[in-house]
């Protein structure tokens, strides 16, 4: 009986660990998806400073 206690709770922590990876993946894509997005935003608003060359 101990070593099924012992083997559930070792199959909890799994999950509980796969389940934080996968939030942490997911934040780290989010994250570079956003980066993306704000440096276009930027660049779009910062056109009109300067003139153009040709």
């Amino acid at each position: 009986m101990f070593e099924y206690e012992m083997a559930t709770a070792r199959r909890a922590d799994l999950i509980r660990e796969a389940d934080r990876f996968r939030m942490v993946q997911q934040a780290k894509r989010a994250d570079r998806a956003s980066r993306g997005q704000e440096s276009e935003r930027t660049a779009r608003g910062h056109r009109s400073l300067f003139t153009r060359a040709a």
